[in-house]
Protein backbone atom coordinates (compact mmCIF):
# COMPACT_ATOMS: atom_id res chain seq x y z
CA UNK A 1 0.00 0.00 0.00
CA UNK A 2 1.76 3.20 -1.04
CA UNK A 3 0.82 6.76 0.70
CA UNK A 4 -0.83 7.77 -2.71
CA UNK A 5 -2.89 4.68 -2.71
CA UNK A 6 -4.22 5.44 0.60
CA UNK A 7 -4.92 8.52 -0.02
CA UNK A 8 -6.72 7.42 -3.13
CA UNK A 9 -8.81 4.83 -1.34
CA UNK A 10 -10.29 8.01 1.43
CA UNK A 11 -11.56 9.57 -1.89
CA UNK A 12 -13.26 6.90 -2.60
CA UNK A 13 -14.88 6.32 1.11
CA UNK A 14 -15.80 10.16 0.84
CA UNK A 15 -17.48 9.58 -2.33
CA UNK A 16 -19.61 6.65 -0.95
CA UNK A 17 -20.52 8.58 2.42
CA UNK A 18 -21.60 11.60 0.30
CA UNK A 19 -23.88 9.40 -1.67
CA UNK A 20 -25.05 7.43 1.24
CA UNK A 21 -25.63 10.51 4.01
CA UNK A 22 -29.78 10.60 3.69
CA UNK A 23 -29.98 6.93 4.65
CA UNK A 24 -27.45 6.96 7.32
CA UNK A 25 -28.93 9.98 9.01
CA UNK A 26 -32.68 8.09 8.47
CA UNK A 27 -31.02 5.21 10.59
CA UNK A 28 -30.03 7.59 13.01
CA UNK A 29 -33.38 8.74 13.46
CA UNK A 30 -35.00 5.30 13.13
CA UNK A 31 -32.84 4.17 16.17
CA UNK A 32 -33.27 6.59 18.57
CA UNK A 33 -30.56 9.37 17.51
CA UNK A 34 -30.87 13.26 16.43
CA UNK A 35 -30.93 11.71 12.54
CA UNK A 36 -27.56 13.81 11.84
CA UNK A 37 -25.55 10.78 11.63
CA UNK A 38 -25.26 11.36 7.79
CA UNK A 39 -24.33 15.28 8.55
CA UNK A 40 -21.82 14.08 10.91
CA UNK A 41 -19.88 11.29 8.93
CA UNK A 42 -20.05 13.45 5.80
CA UNK A 43 -18.70 16.26 7.56
CA UNK A 44 -15.50 14.02 8.88
CA UNK A 45 -14.96 12.83 5.70
CA UNK A 46 -14.76 16.02 3.96
CA UNK A 47 -12.07 17.42 6.62
CA UNK A 48 -9.76 14.54 6.80
CA UNK A 49 -9.77 14.18 2.48
CA UNK A 50 -7.46 17.86 2.76
CA UNK A 51 -4.98 16.23 4.79
CA UNK A 52 -1.33 16.56 4.33
CA UNK A 53 2.10 15.11 5.06
CA UNK A 54 4.62 13.12 3.05
CA UNK A 55 4.55 9.40 4.99
CA UNK A 56 2.12 7.42 6.77
CA UNK A 57 2.71 8.34 10.45
CA UNK A 58 2.06 12.32 9.49
CA UNK A 59 -0.12 11.83 6.54
CA UNK A 60 -2.49 9.98 9.16
CA UNK A 61 -1.72 12.21 12.08
CA UNK A 62 -2.99 15.11 10.03
CA UNK A 63 -6.26 13.37 9.43
CA UNK A 64 -7.00 13.35 13.30
CA UNK A 65 -5.86 16.79 13.92
CA UNK A 66 -8.00 18.12 11.14
CA UNK A 67 -11.18 16.11 12.96
CA UNK A 68 -10.30 17.91 15.96
CA UNK A 69 -10.23 21.48 14.34
CA UNK A 70 -12.54 21.22 11.52
CA UNK A 71 -15.43 18.80 12.29
CA UNK A 72 -17.09 17.88 16.20
CA UNK A 73 -19.37 15.23 18.21
CA UNK A 74 -19.16 11.68 18.73
CA UNK A 75 -18.43 10.63 15.38
CA UNK A 76 -15.41 12.97 14.82
CA UNK A 77 -13.91 11.62 18.58
CA UNK A 78 -14.36 7.83 17.44
CA UNK A 79 -12.46 8.57 14.16
CA UNK A 80 -9.95 11.07 15.74
CA UNK A 81 -9.02 8.16 17.94
CA UNK A 82 -8.33 5.79 15.29
CA UNK A 83 -6.59 7.90 13.01
CA UNK A 84 -4.25 8.48 16.09
CA UNK A 85 -3.70 5.22 16.80
CA UNK A 86 -3.05 4.25 13.11
CA UNK A 87 -0.78 6.55 12.90
CA UNK A 88 1.18 5.50 16.36
CA UNK A 89 1.33 1.91 14.48
CA UNK A 90 3.14 2.64 11.49
CA UNK A 91 6.90 2.86 10.85
CA UNK A 92 8.36 6.70 11.09
CA UNK A 93 8.72 7.90 7.90
CA UNK A 94 7.03 5.08 5.67
CA UNK A 95 5.30 5.70 2.59
CA UNK A 96 4.51 2.47 1.58
CA UNK A 97 3.19 -0.15 3.72
CA UNK A 98 3.62 -4.03 2.97
CA UNK A 99 0.66 -6.65 4.15
CA UNK A 100 1.80 -6.79 8.20
CA UNK A 101 2.11 -3.15 8.79
CA UNK A 102 -0.99 -2.33 6.83
CA UNK A 103 -2.41 -5.04 9.21
CA UNK A 104 -0.67 -3.26 12.24
CA UNK A 105 -1.92 0.00 11.66
CA UNK A 106 -5.73 -0.76 11.28
CA UNK A 107 -4.96 -3.28 14.65
CA UNK A 108 -3.80 0.05 16.32
CA UNK A 109 -6.61 2.20 15.05
CA UNK A 110 -8.70 -0.21 16.37
CA UNK A 111 -7.18 -0.79 19.71
CA UNK A 112 -7.31 2.93 19.98
CA UNK A 113 -10.77 3.30 19.27
CA UNK A 114 -11.12 0.78 22.27
CA UNK A 115 -9.14 3.10 24.85
CA UNK A 116 -11.94 5.54 23.84
CA UNK A 117 -15.08 3.54 24.57
CA UNK A 118 -16.28 0.41 25.91
CA UNK A 119 -18.70 -0.33 23.44
CA UNK A 120 -17.60 -3.28 21.97
CA UNK A 121 -19.16 -5.95 19.38
CA UNK A 122 -22.90 -6.57 19.79
CA UNK A 123 -23.13 -3.35 21.16
CA UNK A 124 -24.93 -1.60 18.29
CA UNK A 125 -22.47 0.85 17.41
CA UNK A 126 -19.80 1.45 14.71
CA UNK A 127 -17.65 -1.09 16.71
CA UNK A 128 -19.95 -3.97 15.24
CA UNK A 129 -18.65 -2.99 11.70
CA UNK A 130 -14.81 -2.18 12.68
CA UNK A 131 -14.48 -4.74 15.38
CA UNK A 132 -15.00 -7.55 12.84
CA UNK A 133 -13.46 -5.82 9.74
CA UNK A 134 -10.21 -5.21 11.74
CA UNK A 135 -10.41 -8.91 13.05
CA UNK A 136 -11.00 -9.89 9.35
CA UNK A 137 -8.22 -7.80 7.30
CA UNK A 138 -5.60 -8.87 10.16
CA UNK A 139 -6.44 -12.75 9.52
CA UNK A 140 -6.18 -12.35 5.68
CA UNK A 141 -3.11 -10.30 5.81
CA UNK A 142 -0.91 -13.61 4.37
CA UNK A 143 -3.04 -13.37 1.23
CA UNK A 144 -2.06 -9.41 0.19
CA UNK A 145 -3.68 -6.37 0.49
CA UNK A 146 -6.87 -7.03 -1.35
CA UNK A 147 -8.12 -9.89 -0.20
CA UNK A 148 -7.45 -7.85 3.50
CA UNK A 149 -9.82 -5.49 2.34
CA UNK A 150 -12.56 -8.26 0.56
CA UNK A 151 -12.44 -9.66 3.93
CA UNK A 152 -12.52 -6.59 5.86
CA UNK A 153 -16.05 -5.28 4.05
CA UNK A 154 -17.50 -8.67 3.85
CA UNK A 155 -17.03 -8.80 7.74
CA UNK A 156 -18.16 -5.05 8.55
CA UNK A 157 -21.34 -5.20 6.15
CA UNK A 158 -22.46 -8.69 8.15
CA UNK A 159 -21.55 -6.56 11.70
CA UNK A 160 -23.63 -4.29 10.68
CA UNK A 161 -26.75 -5.88 9.12
CA UNK A 162 -26.43 -7.96 12.70
CA UNK A 163 -26.84 -4.44 14.64
CA UNK A 164 -30.48 -4.71 13.36
CA UNK A 165 -31.43 -7.66 15.78
CA UNK A 166 -29.58 -5.85 18.93
CA UNK A 167 -30.41 -3.65 21.46
CA UNK A 168 -28.87 -0.71 21.79
CA UNK A 169 -26.39 0.23 24.78
CA UNK A 170 -24.42 2.73 23.88
CA UNK A 171 -25.94 6.76 23.12
CA UNK A 172 -28.58 8.32 22.54
CA UNK A 173 -30.21 5.04 20.96
CA UNK A 174 -29.35 3.00 24.29
CA UNK A 175 -32.78 4.80 25.71
CA UNK A 176 -35.28 3.40 23.46
CA UNK A 177 -34.76 -0.09 25.23
CA UNK A 178 -35.88 -2.86 23.23
CA UNK A 179 -37.93 -0.05 20.95
CA UNK A 180 -34.25 0.17 19.49
CA UNK A 181 -34.33 -3.27 18.22
CA UNK A 182 -35.11 -3.43 14.49
CA UNK A 183 -33.30 -1.12 12.44
CA UNK A 184 -29.64 -1.07 11.80
CA UNK A 185 -26.60 1.24 13.43
CA UNK A 186 -26.24 4.16 11.56
CA UNK A 187 -22.56 4.24 12.75
CA UNK A 188 -21.74 0.91 11.95
CA UNK A 189 -23.73 1.20 8.25
CA UNK A 190 -21.31 3.79 7.77
CA UNK A 191 -18.05 2.22 8.84
CA UNK A 192 -19.20 -1.09 6.45
CA UNK A 193 -20.06 1.81 3.55
CA UNK A 194 -15.99 2.68 4.00
CA UNK A 195 -14.42 -0.43 4.07
CA UNK A 196 -16.61 -1.68 0.61
CA UNK A 197 -15.33 1.26 -0.40
CA UNK A 198 -11.59 0.95 0.32
CA UNK A 199 -12.26 -2.93 -1.25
Amino acid sequence: MTLEAFKAIWRKAQEAINANEKHFSELDAATGGDGDHGTAIVAALKAIVHAEGDDFRSYVADMAERLETEASGSTSSLYGAWFEGMADAVPAGATELDAAALAAMFEGGFEEVCCLTKARKGDKTMMDALQPATEALVAAQGEGEAAMFAAAAKAARAGSEATAQLQARFGRAKNLGERSIGAIDAGSASMATIFEAFA
